[in-house]
């Protein structure tokens, strides 16, 4: 008996894949092995992409805390310490958002947590 090979299912999972590669130059778009290769790459990129967009923004608040604080006398980490002695509960997203714009709203955090 001959072998069943159900080339609609493999040319469907073939077009599904080749779907992914659009926009790539080159091979990379239209033969299936080097487009294999390269979605399955650009898929790994995606993933480690999304871990160190997370890294990066933390980074990003960082700097822009520590911009408004110097501006009024303390370090960064002088005022995240006081941030934490003085139990507020606000994230480095929210501070970062009122040192870039909202300056009165974050130097009356700073009055507060000088205290």
């Amino acid at each position: 008996m001959p072998r069943s090979v159900n080339h609609v299912a493999s040319r469907a999972r073939r077009k599904n894949f080749l779907k992914l590669a659009k926009g790539y130059f080159g091979r990379r778009k239209n033969v299936w092995t080097v487009a294999k290769n390269a979605i399955e790459k650009g898929l790994l990129y995606a993933y480690s992409g999304r871990k160190q967009k997370k890294r990066n923004y933390r980074s990003l608040w960082i700097q822009r805390i520590n911009a408004g604080a110097r501006e009024h006398g303390m370090s960064y980490s002088q005022f995240m310490g006081a941030v934490h002695k003085s139990g507020l509960e606000l994230n480095r997203k929210v501070l970062a958002d009122l040192a870039m714009n909202h300056p009165v709203a974050f130097k009356a955090i700073v009055d507060t947590v000088k205290k």
